[in-house]
């Protein structure tokens, strides 16, 4: 069997969530005898070459149109479905703000499709989307697909109501990679009983509201990401009221970001909408109680083994640091997560959806 999976032009350019998962996967798949060729969206893809293709975040419906409709091949996309729209009404200011605030979230995702292809030269590849628009593009994709794969039964259950789509469904769990906890880091007294936040840094995130929470506190607190293009004034904003026990740092990979986790505290992720919080699940494996959001779908995985803060809310992001910081870490947890939440487990049932839609 060999799968291609295709995702957004900056995957790699500006790292996030999508792709620890997109990269994970494809490892884990190939020890179960699947070839996975990663391609970006932009990429000129030889579709013959593959049984099945794998789209990532069906946010992006542009890049998955042009593909199929060039490919006539069976596909599956796992969602990675973030609604966006209230996070900005909050978020967002200027004239960004304002036409946050005229046009609906579809309207906007399809309006960022174009800045992204003007600015960044992300292109738009298929004239059916600038005619369809987001939402008639979005269901169009999901209406196709062999089978989708969210993140949890939340996620699909979002989708559906959003877009009124029903369609096959298989639940890939995200997880943490259980070889990196093989070989034990070595602790980094830098980060020892530390705060820390490693996320793309944007306004999604919420790091501005959690260094204001946190600003000339006890805490020794570190922030480590990359912003995106189109959040560099954010990034700005974040590091001019930080407080001198606030260190904003660059993206951290391998040993130097599981040495980070092993010698932590606290991982504060409150971040306004949440599919699972990968980062906050191989923060708790190594070692750190987790902070997260009330918002999305992050009860699915973490139930009663987080501490919930409102994004919105200074003090509710304050007292549940607070509250994770002078608790015990929990081993039942992580016992859990290496049983529910593993990249094997992902590419296991990943396999599965494959071998259903295959007929394999």
């Amino acid at each position: 069997m060999k799968v291609a999976f295709i995702s957004r032009a900056t995957l790699y350019k500006v790292p996030g969530g999508d792709t620890r998962q997109i990269d994970m996967t494809a490892a884990y798949l190939r020890e179960l005898g699947v070839e996975i060729d990663i391609h970006l969206s932009c990429d000129e893809i030889d579709y013959n070459q593959y049984d099945l293709l794998h789209f990532f975040n069906i946010i992006r419906p542009a890049d998955i149109v042009y593909h199929i409709s060039k490919s006539h091949k069976p596909f599956v996309v796992s969602t990675i479905f973030v609604d966006y729209s209230e996070v900005e009404k909050r978020t967002t200011h200027g004239i960004r703000g304002l036409l946050v605030k005229i046009f609906t979230g579809n309207q906007m995702e399809y309006l960022k499709a174009i800045a992204r292809w003007m600015k960044n030269g992300e292109i738009v590849r298929t004239k059916r989307y600038l005619v369809w628009g987001h939402k008639r593009s979005i269901r169009y994709v999901a209406k196709k697909a062999a089978m989708l794969l969210p993140n949890s039964e939340n996620e699909y259950r979002r989708f559906v109501k959003r877009y009124n789509v029903q369609q096959k469904y298989h639940v890939i769990p995200n997880g943490i990679d259980e070889k990196a906890l093989l070989k034990i880091p070595a602790k980094d007294p830098k980060y020892e009983n530390a705060v820390i936040c490693m996320a793309r840094i944007e306004g999604l995130k919420n790091q501005l509201n959690l260094i204001k929470a946190l600003n000339n506190t006890g805490y020794r607190v570190f922030l480590h990401g990359k912003p995106s293009p189109n959040n560099l004034d954010y990034f700005n904003a974040c590091k001019s009221i930080a407080a001198d026990n606030i260190i904003i740092g660059s993206w951290l990979e391998g040993d130097a970001l599981y040495a980070a986790y092993a010698s932590a505290k606290v991982q504060a992720m409150p971040i306004y909408f949440e599919t699972t919080g990968l980062s906050s699940l191989e923060a708790a494996v190594m070692g750190c109680n987790i902070v997260v959001s009330d918002r999305g779908d992050t009860k699915d995985y973490f139930k009663d083994d987080a501490w919930y803060c409102n994004p919105d809310d200074i003090a509710s992001i304050k007292k549940a640091v607070d509250a994770a910081y002078n608790a015990p870490y929990n081993e039942a947890f992580r016992e859990r997560i290496l049983k529910e939440f593993t990249w094997k487990r992902a590419a296991e049932e990943t396999l599965k959806a494959y071998k259903q839609v295959l007929k394999f």
